[in-house]
């Protein structure tokens, strides 16, 4: 039987996901600006403590009937979110915002095959293309010297490595959601372990407090506003939406980062900008579905 690609259309909460990941985009400018003023452990710990705050503001009477099971879901997520956007944040203190959002890209068409590790659901075909043509992208963002000696810089590095745990993030929050855990109260506690674990890195990396600085103080306080919101649209659109789906929607991430850095200024190199293209194309291929139609359709 022949074959045609398809793509499944958008429900309600894909819409939501698509609404936080142009949010989520946009914030990596912020970001960027906030690491000239203040390093990358306080700066997660601030943003998310501000957001847990938040969160159990909103769910303050959910709060009263929580369960381990809620606590549990929550830490574990929480610890993925803080070495997820702890390293990203790292490697923006050496590359451009646009060129993190192309390398945090990379989780995309890893999580299928996180999927198909953990939950046994084995992925299609198409990911493992759109998995080789995200990894050709990323040399191509880190510029000549990568693509002929296959080495990294440390901003690039520490962003890659960063990658894992979002996937493990977006893995957690399924597999949770899937066991009715409350929503409210599991993002209480994701959010403020997060916060928590960021604080409590400092130390351990050398990292001191910076002095008060509207730039990192503004942008804590406007991106922990948001990440609550984001936090709390993924664990809910997560509970009808798979991991693979999820990710396909999460792939105009970049997109987003690169339209606003651009407008403030930032200029990636045309293989750079290659790049990007692969890595959106990667993550683009690794969702087509190939499905066999009966001749006459």
């Amino acid at each position: 039987m022949p074959t045609r690609l398809h793509l499944l259309r958008f429900r309600p909460q894909e819409m939501a996901l698509i609404a936080i990941t142009a949010v989520w985009g946009s914030s990596f400018l912020l970001v960027h600006w906030a690491m000239r003023h203040a390093g990358p452990w306080f700066f997660v710990g601030i943003r998310f403590l501000i957001a847990g705050v938040i969160a159990a503001i909103v769910f303050r009477r959910a709060l009263r009937g929580m369960r381990w099971s809620d606590i549990g879901a929550g830490a574990a997520i929480g610890v993925m979110i803080c070495g997820g956007y702890g390293l990203q944040t790292m490697g923006m203190q050496t590359i451009d915002s646009s060129t993190s959002a192309f390398i945090t890209a990379m989780y995309v068409p890893l999580v299928p095959i996180a999927q198909w590790a953990v939950l046994r659901r084995r992925p299609p075909a198409m990911a493992f293309v759109g998995a080789g043509l995200a990894c050709a992208g990323l040399l191509l963002i880190a510029g000549p010297d990568a693509v002929f000696s296959l080495a990294l810089g440390p901003g690039e590095t520490a962003t890659l490595i960063g990658t894992l745990p979002m996937v493990g993030e977006i893995i957690l929050i399924s597999v949770f959601a899937a066991r009715g855990v409350d929503l409210g109260r599991v993002t209480v506690v994701q959010l403020l372990v997060a916060g928590l674990l960021g604080i409590l890195t400092m130390p351990v990396v050398g990292e001191s407090v910076p002095a008060f600085h509207w730039a990192w103080a503004g942008a804590a306080v406007g991106l922990g506003t948001a990440s609550w919101l984001i936090q709390l649209t993924m664990n809910w659109a997560q509970k009808s939406v798979s991991p693979t789906r999820a990710t396909i929607i999460y792939a105009g991430e970049p997109v987003w980062a690169g339209v606003v850095g651009r407008i403030a200024g930032e200029r990636l190199p045309v293989l750079a900008l290659a790049g990007g293209g692969l890595v959106v194309l990667g993550m683009l291929a690794s969702e087509l579905r190939l499905v066999r139609t009966r001749p006459g359709e």
